[in-house]
């Protein structure tokens, strides 16, 4: 493409592709598609986007195709790619000058510059930074700004590849001309963007270079001078913001310094934390200082204060030398009276709820509920920064700051004067405190008569002002509840919950909601002592849910719902019939919050499991609902998937009978294991749930499209979920043996070949052994009409294959670990007897090797007769005897015992069914005969075998 010629109709048709017309726009796209891989285009582009007289929007699409060409034709292996000459024709004009009047078309012509930095600087672009230098030196603003603004983006996308020449490569870049950078560089943000990426990222060695750590310790003065700029300037001023995030940038470039390089850091871990805590602790910040950079700091100080590599070993020989430095310069900074200031201030002044959030409280209280507990709005804020520079304090200093803490709770024993609000705030603060703190104060603190003497005291005080120090001390009996709270004085904590469950403050009662789950979460929760409570605060939650109307605050009371039925189980029925009618409008009304519908999915979840089989009377709310959450066409699947999967689960297993409309949602199911998730395992699950409920209708109703969905999965699948689909198929077989053989045929024959190719996955070995025996034991026609057709298969007599079989059986046999399924092969191989068939004789040795090691499995010794029996045997079905805290059995532990019942493995005599086959196969070839076959086993074996029979 000539690119004289070629401007002018180029030019055309990138005007007529910023059209509105589609008619106009369409034609003028296709023919620059088809110009993407002609010689010259990009030249012409070029040479459109750097001429300022054009049309902006023209201008800005020659960009855009600029940038996407070097995406699809830069690299020399690309088809089409672009040739070298051109490349570097093309190099050369990108960086002629930095003169782009444009903010937004300056920006993408620093991307896509960067973008082919990433693949040619150095080798083939060397003249690259040498001239991005030279170019932010020139008085010109405008041609400094856009210099720079390319030189952050290329340093950022080099500063990015992970390849390990790559990084060597761009090290070596900048420990060139470092100071012409540095002194360069300092005057703007942008600058300093560059300045951070060239410091953490562009030295292999970065504290041998004596520009990069005297960069790092100039950052304490440049903090200190923008720091008095934005005290000068005032809160209100245009150029504040632009002076604070210039204060960020430079702490950022300490912490990431910090992470990447901690022990190139420790020279400056004794600045860092001098100017840290006296900007944060002292009144040295008093009027400069401002949140997010007090977040920093904090964040400065938490980074020094637990970063491992300033630990020494436990045993101090095995310490590296730059290890005991850095602990060294930190027990020499954190002095016991520089601690006791730091733990002062920490709870006294960042602790104390601010006038923000006290108007937050009254005017907006769902929302103070939710960000206290942890709102995704408060991940960057000063609070929760606070707290956990706390606990990172106490807990690597403890010893000094423990008797801190307890004297500042010991000054403010008894009630809080309501009248004065600085005494309830800091009473507030402080029990924050020792609620972040338990684990640290276990050995210190009586939280149980702290609880009986002071707490509960407290609680009572139903003055309005008083809410303040009521959600604060249940709060801090959540935070205790795990740590050293006796069980007996549960019911006194129900109690009081159940009266702040009343409390006229939402707040106090949202999080006495919070402490509830808690107290209920725990391992010392009992049942029977909370259900005296059961109705009542049941009652009340649902009342809370019902009169909040945030969605966050919603999902909050419904996790607490939740846990409360998953522990009470069973004895949740008698009161669930409100929050029953309920849960439908609410899933309505929250038809755009796909979180709430999570936590409403996991409610039912807890629910159906507490009511087992009455849970088929919310079948006309509970199938629609997992219809639409299992529906892959569906959006709202992304969020719902998981939950509504369990919820089917749940349900099938607590369904007492299968209906016509639980039985139509497995529609959703093939295309869930076409998408090979994670979820492939509870998907089986179902599955299984559905054969245990109602083999037939199940099976004549999808077996055929299950088993095509079968043979796609097994194709790409871990050997766990082949071995998951092969449980499916023998449980098909055991729950229906002829339904179940015939439905997954096209399976079967994997299964035989596996078994005589002699599969070398254990695991999957032993289900091929166990779907096997299954067929053999429960199906011997079909297996009979399945060896033929795989002998023609593998072009053999059907009997030379099952001897092939079975001798791989025989050797394979310690790939079954079960004892039931030793006694299922036994009992399958033991049903090939009395036989003639000159094979199985052969094998009979075999058979009664693996007949005998079975038995040592299963039988078991009666001291008082002498005599051994199966301990397999199951001879009825009795209604297991729970305690309260015991989960009782589901529907379909029900249906599985009275399976149990008929299964072979629990309902045949492995002994007793040895001594019959023996005793055919005797009478079928009479004593001699059958003596003769019996001395093709080891005496040994066989004498282990008559013990086994005695007395039959």
């Amino acid at each position: 493409m000539d690119i004289q010629s070629a401007s002018s109709v180029v030019l055309q048709a990138l005007t007529q592709a910023t059209s509105q017309d589609t008619a106009v726009l369409k034609p003028a796209e296709e023919q620059l598609r088809q110009w993407e891989t002609q010689p010259g285009f990009y030249s012409v582009l070029l040479s459109i986007f750097n001429n300022h007289l054009l049309d902006v929007n023209v201008r800005w699409l020659a960009v855009l195709y600029f940038k996407n060409g070097i995406d699809r034709y830069w690299r020399r292996v690309a088809p089409h790619a672009l040739s070298e000459e051109e490349k570097s024709s093309l190099r050369a004009g990108l960086i002629t000058n930095f003169n782009e009047p444009v903010n937004q078309i300056a920006t993408q012509i620093a991307v896509l510059i960067a973008k082919v930095a990433r693949l040619d600087c150095p080798r083939q672009w060397p003249e690259l930074i040498p001239i991005l230098l030279e170019s932010v030196k020139v008085q010109d603003s405008l041609q400094q700004h856009r210099a720079l603004l390319t030189f952050y983006h290329v340093t950022k996308t080099l500063a990015s590849k992970r390849l390990a020449t790559d990084r060597r490569l761009f090290q070596d870049i900048c420990t060139g001309d470092q100071q012409t950078a540095l002194s360069s560089l300092e005057r703007t943000l942008l600058s300093l963007k560059v300045l951070r990426k060239l410091t953490v990222h562009g030295f292999i060695e970065p504290h041998n270079n004596m520009e990069v750590m005297g960069f790092l310790n100039a950052v304490f003065e440049r903090l200190k001078q923008f720091l008095e700029c934005c005290r000068q300037v005032g809160p209100d001023s245009l150029c504040r913001e632009k002076l604070e995030k210039t204060v960020i940038l430079y702490t950022k470039v300490l912490l990431d310094f910090l992470e990447y390089h901690p022990w190139p850091f420790i020279p400056l871990i004794q600045h860092s934390l001098e100017f840290a805590v006296s900007y944060v602790f002292t009144e040295a910040g008093e009027g400069v200082v401002f949140e997010r950079f007090i977040v920093q700091c904090m964040n400065l100080i938490k980074m020094i204060v637990k970063n491992d590599a300033y630990k020494p070993a436990k045993n101090i020989e095995d310490s590296k030398p730059e290890s005991l430095e850095a602990h060294k310069i930190k027990t020499a900074f954190f002095t016991h009276q520089t601690l006791t200031e730091i733990g002062r201030r920490l709870v006294s002044k960042y602790f104390l709820l601010t006038e923000e959030e006290l108007t937050m409280w009254e005017e907006d209280p769902e929302s103070f509920a939710v960000e206290e507990t942890g709102g995704d709005s408060w991940k960057y804020s000063l609070r929760p920064c606070t707290e956990v520079l706390f606990l990172d304090i106490f807990h690597n200093y403890s010893q000094t700051l423990t008797p801190v803490l307890l004297e500042m709770v010991q000054n403010l024993q008894g009630p809080s004067n309501v009248e004065d609000p600085v005494q309830m705030l800091m009473k507030d603060a402080v029990y924050n405190a020792v609620g972040l703190a338990a684990y640290e104060l276990f050995d210190n603190v009586d939280f149980d008569q702290w609880f009986k003497n002071q707490l509960l005291g407290e609680l009572q005080v139903s003055h309005n002002r008083y809410k303040l120090i009521r959600r604060r001390v249940i709060w801090l009996i959540g935070q205790w509840i795990s740590v050293k709270f006796k069980p007996e004085l549960r019911p006194m904590l129900y109690e009081v919950i159940l009266s702040l469950m009343q409390d006229p403050d939402l707040v106090v009662r949202i999080e006495t909601a919070t402490t509830l789950k808690l107290a209920v979460d725990d391992f010392e929760f009992r049942t029977e002592q909370f259900l005296p409570y059961l109705e009542s605060i049941f009652g009340l939650l649902f009342q809370l849910l019902q009169q909040v109307n945030e969605c966050d605050t919603k999902m909050q009371v419904l996790h607490v719902i939740s846990c409360v039925i998953e522990r009470v189980s069973i004895q949740i029925r008698p009161y669930v019939g409100c929050l029953v009618q309920y849960l439908p409008l609410l899933w309505k009304q929250s038809v755009e919050h796909n979180m709430l519908r999570c936590a409403i999915l996991t409610t039912l979840i807890h629910l159906v499991q507490g009511l087992g089989a009455e849970s088929k009377n919310l079948y006309p709310f509970l199938l629609p609902v997992i219809q639409l959450s299992t529906d892959v066409s569906q959006p709202p699947h992304v969020y719902l998937l998981e939950d509504g999967l369990e919820l089917w689960l749940v349900t099938l297993e607590n369904s007492p009978a299968i209906t016509p409309e639980l039985l139509r949602i497995f529609q959703n199911m093939s295309a869930l294991l076409e998408l090979s998730s994670e979820n492939v395992r509870t998907c089986l699950q179902i599955i299984n749930a559905y054969i245990y409920l109602s083999a037939t209708d199940f099976l004549q109703n999808y077996a055929e499209a299950l088993c095509r969905s079968f043979c796609e999965l097994l194709r790409d699948i871990t050997n766990e979920g082949q071995v998951n689909v092969l449980k499916v198929v023998e449980i098909a077989i055991k729950v229906s043996p002829m339904l179940g053989s015939h439905m997954f045929q096209p399976l079967l024959p994997a299964v035989l070949r596996g078994i005589v190719e002699g599969e070398r996955y254990p695991v999957v070995m032993s289900m091929y052994l166990g779907v096997t025996g299954r067929i053999l034991l429960q199906n011997s026609s079909y297996f009979t009409s399945l060896l033929s057709q795989m002998a023609v298969e593998f072009n053999q007599e059907a009997d030379q294959l099952l001897g092939n079989m079975i001798e791989m059986w025989v050797d394979r046999m310690d790939n079954i670990t079960q004892p039931e399924r030793r006694k299922l092969s036994a009992l399958a191989l033991l049903s090939l007897l009395p036989s003639d068939n000159s094979v199985i004789q052969d094998k009979f040795c075999g058979i009664i090797n693996i007949s005998v090691e079975a038995l040592h499995d299963v039988m078991t010794e009666d001291p008082e007769t002498a005599t051994f029996k199966d301990c397999m045997l199951m001879s009825h079905f009795e209604e297991p005897k729970l305690t309260d805290d015991e989960e009782p059995p589901t529907e379909q532990d029900k249906r599985r015992k009275l399976l149990a019942l008929e299964d072979p493995v629990h309902s045949v005599s492995l002994q007793q069914f040895a001594y019959e086959k023996l005793k055919a196969q005797q009478m079928l070839m009479g004593d001699q005969g059958f003596q003769a076959l019996m001395e093709t086993v080891d005496t040994e074996i066989v004498r282990q075998l008559q013990e086994f029979l005695q007395g039959m």
